[in-house]
């Protein structure tokens, strides 16, 4: 019974990692802030104020989500103790496999818990729009797109957040040429801003009869998805609106409707597109909040009206604009170039296992201490 005795005494190592987790969620703080924001809503006229105590609710929402997955952490570790203590008094190894699985899976969500704690920007509790966009490669980068479009996909499924496809376009022979896909779940924004970037990938082209190696590059772009609201100004005049048909799989609506929205921002020469919604109102909602997120992401960084300047700052899609690289041949690797990660497991990766890129570029983010070029 000594595997219980072990991991009786992991689990007592996890008390400060909990300690020290509930200090950097501010969590003391969070529950003032929960107490005072309970008590306005029993305030005279409190619910008569639609925009105040949405917002109040969102809020509190927020709060009691964070304190509670602590709260659950707290009950699992204890949880375990006493599976352990149970064992060990009757003698039983049959609790083993479930203490272990247990416990790997507590170690997981405390790890993830603390890639919040370096969440600091204004949107990273934000939803996230990624946005792909086929590179250098031809057929090979459309398909690159497509995989990736999977990889995040999976990647928001084991962490339980919504993903919706807002629009695409299909590959001449294979792939996407691009797509944008909504994540909605707290955080997303912050744990999948640093995917934003060029990708490359080396592999045996299946769409090479000699077999031969090729090599593909796909641009990834990650923004907050924001309410709309005050913060940007969007003028009528300054939006080119066209509609057209849905593509792709769907229903007698989708096809023969132009339900679909391209919306162009003339003054910044944005372009943005929906047509994955039932009607043409909604996929202009979505669309304007894909707008909205593109012009915040612009006046964040100081050049909402240096269109030249925004230009100068992009980098190609192709060979040496690259952040990560997905080698399939002749080895195995995805190797992060900023922090130096990397992960041998290629087929996990692509399935969707990127919460280690995303704590490296997190801690590389807070400590300043990037990679070695």
């Amino acid at each position: 019974m000594i595997q219980f005795e072990e991991y009786k005494q992991k689990l007592l190592a996890l008390g400060p990692r909990l300690e020290e987790l509930e200090r950097g969620l501010g969590l003391a703080a969070a529950r003032e802030e929960l107490a005072r924001l309970n008590a306005e809503t029993m305030e005279d006229g409190y619910w008569n104020d639609l925009e105040r105590s949405q917002a109040a609710q969102k809020a509190i929402r927020r709060l009691e989500n964070v304190i509670g997955r602590h709260k659950a952490l707290c009950d699992t570790k204890e949880d375990l103790s006493t599976l352990c203590e149970m064992a060990l008094e009757e003698g039983d190894g049959s609790l083993l496999e479930e203490v272990e699985q247990g416990y790997n899976a507590l170690e997981e969500k405390i790890s993830s818990e603390r890639l919040s704690t370096l969440l600091t920007g204004r949107y990273d509790s934000s939803a996230a729009i990624v946005s792909l966009h086929a590179g250098a490669g031809g057929t090979e980068a459309q398909d690159w797109v497509q995989m990736l479009s999977r990889m995040y996909t999976r990647w928001a499924e084991r962490h339980g957040f919504a993903c919706k496809m807002l629009d695409f376009l299909d590959g001449d022979e294979a792939g996407l040429k691009s797509a944008s896909i909504l994540i909605e779940g707290e955080n997303a924004y912050g744990f999948l801003k640093g995917e934003h970037g060029v990708h490359r990938l080396v592999r045996i082209s299946p769409f090479d009869s000699s077999g031969r190696r090729h090599t593909s590059f796909a641009a990834v772009e990650v923004q907050p998805d924001m309410e709309l609201d005050g913060e940007v100004e969007i003028r009528d005049e300054d939006l080119k609106v066209d509609t057209f048909r849905a593509g792709g799989a769907g229903g007698q609506h989708v096809n023969k409707t132009e339900s679909a929205i391209r919306i162009q921002h003339v003054p910044s020469g944005i372009v943005v597109a929906c047509q994955n919604e039932r009607s043409q109102h909604q996929n202009r909602e979505v669309a304007m909040r894909m707008l909205k997120a593109r012009l915040l992401k612009l006046k964040e960084e100081a050049f909402e009206n240096e269109i030249a300047g925004i230009k100068g700052v992009q980098r190609a899609i192709e060979w040496g604009s690259q952040i990560r690289s997905y080698v399939f041949m002749p080895y195995t690797l995805a190797k992060d170039h900023r922090t130096g990660f990397e992960d041998g497991n290629i087929g996990a990766v692509m399935d969707g296992k990127l919460d280690g890129f995303v704590s490296a570029f997190l801690t590389c983010s807070a400590t300043g201490q990037w990679a070695e070029k």
